[in-house]
Parts: C-alpha cells; sequence; structure tokens
C-alpha cells in the first residue's frame, strides 16, 4: 500500500516534519493537505486556544489519520509558568539607559521608577550582577542589589516596558515547578484525548522531567523543552530522564547570547542522538512564510543544517499555526529536507558522528543491520516491536535503508511518527518467530516495496512484549519477498 500522496517508503523522507496548528489550519481539509504534504505530527500548542479548539483538533487528525492510512503523532505543547511583571499607571513607561529601576513586592500600579514582580521566587534566587529580561529580552536589566522585598537594577537598554510583560532571568535557577496549576488542568485534559507526547516547558533539570513523569506515567512520552540556560548547564541529566528532546531556539536565544545557541543545538542533537532519543530543532525555521509565500535563503539554510545535523525532527510554528500560508510551508519544508537528504554529503556527515552502542541485544542487532544495509542492497529494514525500543535504537545508527516499524499498539506506531528514518504501522499481534516473518514479507508487499529485487531484514525480539529485548535478524531473500523462492 503506498502512502495517499502517492510515496512509497522507498522515496519517502526520513527526518520528519511537527507542524503546529492554530486558527489559519483547525478545518480537517486544511489538516488533511498538511498531512498529505508531509507532516508526521502535529502540535497543539496549549499556550493558546481553550480546551474545546483543542479537543476539536484533536478529533480532526485522527479522522485525517484514518483517511490517509499511516499513523499521526499529536504532540501536546505545555505553557509552562509565567513569569510576568504586573501593571502600570498608564499602561506602558519609557525608560532610559542607565537609570535606576526596582522591581518589588509593592503591589500598586508601577512608573517610571518601579514595577510590582508578583514572584517571590525571583527575589530569593536572584542576585547582584544578574540579569532581568522583560518583555522577551526587548528590555534587559543590570541587578544592581537586591534588598529585602526590592531589586534594584540599572537600564541596560532603552525602551518601553508595558503591562504584564513575561519576566526572564538566564542567570539564575528558580525554586519553581516546571508545571503550573493551569498545566496541570491542560495535562489531564490532553492525556484523555489521549495525545502521543507531551512537551515540558521551563525544564531547569532532570528533577522537573521526574515530575512530570508522576503525572503522565506511561500514557505519552515526554519531550524537554530545552529553552533555558539551566538546562543546558544540566544537558546530560535532562536527556537521561526524558523520552525526546526540543530545540527551542526561540526562547533559548533570549536568554543565551545569539552566537551561543548554533552550538548548543548541534550539542543538543548530537547527545540525543547518541541517547537514541528523538530531538526536534524548532522555531523560526521559516518564520518569514508567516506572511510571504516563500522563505529567505538563509531560512532554507537553516532547515537543510539541522537536516544535514541528524535531527529527527524540524518544526512549524507560527507559520502553520497563524500564517497566512501553512500549508506551503510545509510543502516548503518537505522540499527542502528532501534536497538536502539527497545529497552525498548527507550520508557523509551521519557516517562522520560516532554513535556509541551498548553493551546489549537492541544494539547488537541495530549494528548488524546497519552493516548488512552498507554491503548488501535492501528494501527495507521490518522491525516488530511491542514498545517502540527496535525502531528507536536502530534509527539513531542513522542506517542508509528505511525503517518499516509494525507495531500491534496504535499508540506505540503514533509515538515513532516523530523517530527519524521510521515509516511506523499497525499490525497484528505474532504468534512466533515464523508469523513475524510471514507479517513482514505481507507489509512489505503491501508497501510496494516487494519488486525491487532486493532482500529486507527483520529484527523482533524473543520472548514477544519484553521491551529491549531485541535478539533476532533475519535477511529475507528477493525470492522470498516476491513469494517467487
Amino acid at each position: 500500500m503506498c502512502d495517499k500522496s502517492g510515496s512509497t517508503l522507498s522515496t519517502l523522507k526520513s527526518t520528519k516534519i511537527v507542524a503546529t496548528l492554530g486558527p489559519a489550519s483547525s478545518n480537517e481539509q486544511v489538516i488533511e493537505t498538511m498531512a498529505q504534504a508531509g507532516v508526521d505530527v502535529f502540535r497543539l500548542n496549549f499556550s493558546h486556544g481553550s480546551h474545546d479548539d483543542h479537543a476539536a483538533r484533536h478529533s480532526a487528525i485522527r479522522r485525517v489519520e484514518a483517511k490517509i492510512g499511516r499513523p499521526l503523532g499529536i504532540l501536546l505543547d505545555l505553557q509552562g509558568p509565567k513569569l510576568r511583571v504586573g501593571p502600570f499607571e498608564g499602561e506602558r513607561e519609557k525608560l532610559k539607559k542607565n537609570q535606576t529601576f526596582t522591581f518589588d513586592d509593592d503591589n500598586r500600579p508601577g512608573d517610571n521608577t518601579r514595577v510590582f514582580l508578583p514572584h517571590p521566587e525571583i527575589f530569593a534566587a536572584i542576585r547582584a550582577g544578574h540579569h532581568l529580561l522583560v518583555d522577551d529580552g526587548k528590555m534587559r536589566f543590570q541587578v544592581e542589589r537586591v534588598v529585602p522585598g526590592k531589586i534594584v537594577t540599572r537600564v541596560m537598554t532603552e525602551g518601553t516596558i508595558s503591562d504584564r510583560k513575561g519576566v526572564s532571568l538566564p542567570e539564575a535557577t528558580l525554586d519553581i515547578p516546571a508545571l503550573s496549576k493551569k498545566d496541570r488542568e491542560d495535562l489531564s485534559f490532553g492525556l484523555e484525548l489521549g495525545v502521543d507526547w507531551v512537551a515540558l516547558s521551563f525544564v531547569q533539570s532532570e528533577k522537573d522531567i521526574h515530575e512530570a513523569r508522576e503525572l503522565i506515567g506511561e500514557q505519552a512520552l515526554i519531550v524537554a523543552k530545552i529553552e533555558k540556560p539551566q538546562a543546558v548547564e544540566n544537558i546530560v541529566g535532562v536527556v537521561r530522564a526524558a523520552d525526546g528532546l526540543m530545540v527551542a531556539r526561540g526562547d533559548l536565544g533570549v536568554e543565551m547570547r545569539p552566537e551561543e545557541v548554533p552550538g548548543v543545538q548541534k550539542r543538543i542533537v548530537r547527545l540525543a542522538r547518541d541517547a537514541g532519543k528523538p530531538v526536534i530543532v524548532a522555531t523560526q525555521m521559516l518564520e518569514s512564510m508567516t506572511t510571504s509565500s516563500i522563505p529567505t535563503r538563509a531560512e532554507a539554510s537553516d532547515v537543510a543544517t539541522a537536516v544535514y545535523d541528524g535531527a529527527d525532527a524540524v518544526m512549524l510554528s507560527a507559520e502553520s499555526a497563524s500564517g497566512s500560508f501553512p500549508v506551503e510551508s510545509v510543502e516548503i519544508m518537505h522540499r527542502v529536507i528532501a534536497a538536502t537528504e539527497r545529497d552525498p554529503l548527507y550520508r557523509e556527515l551521519m557516517k562522520a558522528i560516532s554513535i556509541n552502542c551498548s553493551s546489549n541485544g537492541t544494539d547488537a542487532i541495530g549494528a548488524a543491520i546497519e552493516a548488512v544495509s552498507d554491503t548488501l542492497p535492501l528494501a527495507i529494514a521490518v522491525t516488530y516491536t511491542s514498545s517502540g525500543t527496535t525502531p528507536m535504537r536502530l534509527a539513531r545508527l542513522r542506517p542508509r535503508v528505511g525503517i518499516l516499524s509494525l507495531a500491534p499498539r496504535v499508540e506505540v506506531a503514533r509515538r515513532l511518527a516523530l523517530v527519524w528514518g521510521v515509516h511506523s504501522r499497525v499490525t497484528k499481534e505474532a504468534d512466533g518467530v515464523e508469523d513475524i516473518i510471514v507479517t513482514a514479507v505481507s507489509s512489505v508487499r503491501a508497501e510496494g516495496l516487494a519488486n525491487t529485487g532486493r532482500s529486507i531484514v527483520v529484527a523482533a525480539g524473543v520472548p514477544f512484549g519484553r521491551p529491549g529485548s531485541t535478539n533476532l535478524l533475519r535477511v529475507v531473500s528477493p525470492e522470498e519477498v516476491t513469494g517467487k523462492a
């Protein structure tokens, strides 16, 4: 069975596309068109929209999924705690560079010398010399001294400060949970809907992920959004605790120097790949397409760089949620991915990054498949998985051959929609090793790959249903695949 876009698995891209839904893309027909154009995972951004809005989008995605015949992932993106200044007497105030400005615990409206800051956690954590950023860094302040109930600062950038703008502290670690009251309500609602992934905002350390895991359990997998310097400092523990990563470059670029973000992106992608966990490169990828039908050449290069680095997925935010060209944004992103993956340099870069293998059967089988794909012409690698572990571990090696993942549970198939090179399908429970081989061959035939004149490899774990127990590798000849043996 071909994908209804007309492409067989042998020609589909390996790097996945995550697209945010919003006012510009909530219509079911638009969602279907976006899926046909290459979207693998749809993001529901709970910073905007009501529960009713997101429930309607969730239902539309599932109807589209049934129509196009392949699993689609759904990512719930939590807003995270929002730190904001209080109101001003005249809604906004003009501040001059080098003037003194105070953030305090007095809830009266602010003026051009002070404003209410309703967050005791900030007063407890901030120190002289730290920076305090307001309105996505447009206004920057340096702390001169901290006294009870007051943070006295010097204005570093001349400009206007206005009511209830967001506050961030790049050098301070706040004693504040990553899940606000709103997040907990949104999370409960999303889990009832049946989302596949949960993106956790305001991550500072692995502790935040463990707290979220207590609420989520096994109902969904967790993507840690790397948007704070503290998360970068604790990145090894964060990678270990999370199921996936998101390089949230927009927020990260507010709290770090812009020139530092590209290096951080590459480091996180490499760490995630080595851990076998999907990583998304996000925000401002095709930003100009919010209002233009074509991207800048720099934006196309930016997407390609993430693909060359080996990211599992690239993400559209405002471009697909509220922009004027949501479908065109997906189409352009798909074209950039496809062109990059055709470049011979792409494979060279994949091989240039050394990936460490663990001493277990799953990694041994993955390494064997990688070696076979380098020496024997293969149509595809087929994995039978109950948990998703086998295709994820194989994908981290970025093999030359595509991965057809057969899962008996639709939830697993949907989660794998985010993983590089994995094309997941739902299949029946296997009764034994020979049943797996028969199912793999029939699936390859259904996907239109039987007449390539190439062998396939099949990987699975025995006994079935035990995550991480992959210990079976079988090469199936072209004659067996076609049934002409």
